[in-house]
């Protein structure tokens, strides 16, 4: 190992893509004297002998740093080297490429291919040294270009500066070295990363506080890429940066819009800034999925009526709201039509904040064309809509670190100037953020520059795609044999728009899947989305969010005679090592983020076709799910049919999918406004209750089950009657989590003593 603040030099890595590598001819004799002159300047060379595997290196090998293109190279194409060049720069358009070319030869290239490469090589005419030399201070260009500007200055610093007097106390690594422990620590994350945990007093990489030096050229940078403003990175997550958000818009005896399908960060930020919130709805299906807010809901007179049926909001300063928040795309991969949406909100509300945590890379993809909030103006008048916000974590399907997340904020009516909205930013802001986070935030970004972010999700499009399609023709193949298999939550049919020819899913050509929206719209009265007749156009399922659906539930919402639970699926597959996203009664969803592969998602292919083997075998639970046994041996002599079974069955006795969407679709009684019930929480007036106790009780706190993490009720709100929605469900829950030891439901909230759901309520008299 290399002594501490020692950089070893790393290596430059070029391609040589030719015909003539291994023969013995003068053009093979030129090109082995060039790899050794390359050797001695510590550029590796990598060789390949014909175009296809030339564009399968530079796509596999994003380390390339500069390419030797013979324009004589075989293989496919018209000619096989401009295919290379194409490929090349359908992903990267800063690459450098040299021709290996004679001068004749370059006076009848096509023009296309001299716009496409930067410069030429005259093997057999330059010296070995004069051709290295020149390929060595490309690939030197190259690489300062090629990273953004927060972490260009984080890689500068961290190699120039020996010594340092700050905090972090491990200073650069060092503390670790001096105990076993530490240095497990040290050789388990490496130097790199901890000679980049730097403190804010280190002036030269600028401030996040202040927004200044390389860490405002990065917001800057990723402003620019993502359509912004204005962008601030976030180092604790897009909770965080929802809370930012809406302290910064709304406070105290201001009415805000909610959507009620938000992720709990937006229910701490209403209550921590004392706003009103008045809930919109949205619609739910017969798995239980969480839909879109429908369009009327969202007009000026809906809206209006709304904060008129809203109790709390006489306690409002004036009746007109001042933000909306709203979640796109959904956890389960629903996206609005953005610009109708602020068309119908703008009417209400001069703030539009679109909690996009799940939805960055939106922007990169034609496909997604108008369903994110910083999607492109057709002019470039000023924008007189709606200032929008929207909320990014960077890490859940992009490439950051976890926690990095981003704001975008593109001003309109009723700006927040960046000096309010940044006193906002700092109260929740670390004055000690980790450097390495910020700097992912900045990768991110560059990853998704240019032709790059087109290339990345168009590949994730495209796995997703093929996966769905193999699910499918499986179904298929398996229900002609009268057998059970999985499905996919998609649609059944696609259009293809020029010639009106439909094509059952399983067989549609796949460039149409990965290219036209309109196949992954919601249509009016489609039966297999469930959210019965929505506005054309309005609403799309994200393709790369891809849920599984299993046996037992029907599109009339009616359970059918047996069925298999989606907690078990998951609970086999968690064995096998693979983890899923998100598990309802009859669905699990599966995120085909950037990282995807082909091995990765057949493995899961192969493990579906397992789980049918062992189920149609009822297999025992000591085999297929020997860690359940390990903790919960009550279920010994059980098969996986028997288990399977049997829960089903007591899932339909106590109707729990119809009684989830009962519970979150019905609106409870606000009693108090949620930062009411939080100062009631903080002084003691509240008592923890079991749930037989709740009945025309207010909660002290949010009840909300995860995931996905929404409301089921707010702080303040009122638990209802007896046989209210709310209490009917978490009734659901409990009965089902004691009976079920090992497939127990996570509600943050609820407290669980004894196997029986206790939470907070305000002391009687406490609700104003």
């Amino acid at each position: 190992m290399h002594q501490l603040g020692k950089q070893v030099p790393t290596n430059m890595l070029a391609l040589l893509a030719s015909g003539e590598i291994a023969s013995n001819s003068a053009p093979g004799r030129a090109a082995t004297r060039l790899q050794e002159e390359l050797a001695q300047r510590r550029i590796d060379l990598i060789t390949t002998v014909s175009s296809d595997d030339a564009s399968a290196m530079l796509r596999a090998n994003p380390a390339i740093q500069c390419l030797l293109l013979n324009w004589e190279l075989p293989g496919s194409g018209h000619p096989p080297a401009l295919n290379v060049l194409e490929q090349l720069r359908a992903r990267n358009l800063h690459l450098p490429v040299f021709l290996l070319a004679d001068r004749e030869t370059v006076s009848n290239m096509p023009r296309r291919a001299l716009e496409l490469a930067n410069d030429f090589i005259w093997i057999l005419e330059d010296t070995p040294t004069f051709i290295g030399g020149r390929i060595q201070g490309a690939i030197r260009r190259y690489s300062q270009a090629v990273l953004p500007p927060m972490f260009a200055a984080l890689t500068h610093f961290s190699h120039v500066h020996e010594y340092s007097w700050h905090t972090p106390g491990h200073t650069g690594g060092t503390a670790f070295l001096k105990s076993p422990a530490g240095r497990a620590f040290y050789d388990f994350f490496g130097e790199n990363m901890l000679r980049s945990d730097l403190s804010i007093s280190v002036t030269e990489l600028g401030s996040l506080l202040d927004h200044t030096g390389p860490i405002a050229a990065g917001e800057r940078y990723a402003a620019k890429v993502f359509g912004a403003d204005r962008t601030y990175y976030v180092t604790n997550g897009s909770s965080t940066s929802n809370r930012v958000i809406v302290m910064a818009s709304v406070t105290r005896g201001q009415l805000a819009l909610c959507d009620r399908n938000c992720h709990k960060s937006v229910e701490h930020a209403i209550t921590m800034s004392g706003a009103v919130p008045t809930y919109l709805i949205p619609l739910r299906n017969h798995y239980g999925l969480i839909g879109p807010i429908p369009p009327d809901q969202l007009t000026k007179a809906a809206i209006s009526e709304a904060i008129v049926n809203n109790p709390l909001a006489g306690s409002a300063d004036s009746p007109r709201a001042v933000h909306a928040v709203i979640t796109n795309s959904t956890y389960d991969g629903l996206c609005y039509n953005v610009r109708r949406v602020e068309e119908l909100l703008g009417e209400s509300v001069d703030r539009l904040h679109f909690d996009e945590a799940w939805y960055a890379y939106a922007r990169f993809n034609p496909i997604y064309r108008d369903r994110f909030a910083m999607y492109d103006s057709e002019d470039d008048e000023p924008h007189t809509g709606p200032t929008k916000f929207a909320t990014q974590s960077t890490h859940k399907l992009l490439a950051a670190l976890s926690q990095a997340s981003m704001i975008h904020i593109r001003d309109g009516r009723s700006p927040i100037e960046h000096g309010r909205f940044n006193e906002a930013f700092m109260l929740h802001a670390s004055t000690s953020p980790l450097y390495s986070i910020m700097a992912s935030n900045d990768v991110s970004a560059a990853m998704m520059d240019g032709p790059g972010g087109t290339a990345l999700t168009g590949e994730s499009i495209a796995e997703a795609v093929a996966f769905r399609q193999v699910l499918a023709r499986l179904k298929r193949e398996y229900g002609e044999k009268g057998e059970w298999f999985f499905d996919g939550w998609q649609p059944d049919q696609v259009t293809e728009p020029s010639s009106g020819q439909k094509y059952a899913f399983h067989s549609a050509p796949t460039e149409l899947l990965c290219s036209e929206a309109s196949c992954w719209l919601l249509n009016p009265g489609d039966s297999w989305h469930g959210f019965g007749e929505l506005e054309k156009g309005y609403c799309m399922l994200d393709p790369i969010k891809v849920s599984i659906t299993t046996p037992g539930m029907q599109r009339n919402s009616q359970l059918a005679e047996w069925g298999i639970p989606a907690g078990i699926i998951s609970k086999y597959l968690d064995n096998l090592g693979i983890i899923v996203e998100k598990t309802t009664d009859f669905t699990i969803l599966f995120l085909f983020s950037i990282g995807i592969t082909k091995g990765k998602w057949g493995t899961l292919i192969n493990a579906l076709l397992a789980f049918k083997r062992d189920y149609d075998a009822n297999q025992p639970l000591s085999q297929c799910l020997p860690n359940l046994l390990a903790k919960h041996s009550g279920y010994a002599d059980m098969g996986l049919r028997d288990l399977a079974q049997k829960m089903f069955n007591r899932m339909k006795e106590l109707r729990s999918t119809a009684k989830m969407s009962a519970g979150f679709s019905a609106l409870p009684q606000a009693d108090c406004s949620p930062v009411q019930a939080y100062e009631a929480l903080v002084r003691g007036e509240v008592e923890l209750l079991p749930l037989s106790q709740l009945a025309g009780r207010s909660a002290a706190t949010g009840v909300i089950p995860y995931p996905p993490g929404i409301p089921l009720l707010m702080p303040g709100e009122n638990f209802g009657s007896e046989g209210s929605p709310a209490l009917e469900y978490l009734r659901v829950l409990e009965s089902f989590d004691r009976e079920f030891p090992g497939f127990g439901h996570d509600n943050h909230g609820v407290e669980v003593h004894k196997g029986h759901y206790h939470v907070y309520t305000l002391n009687r008299g406490t609700a104003p």
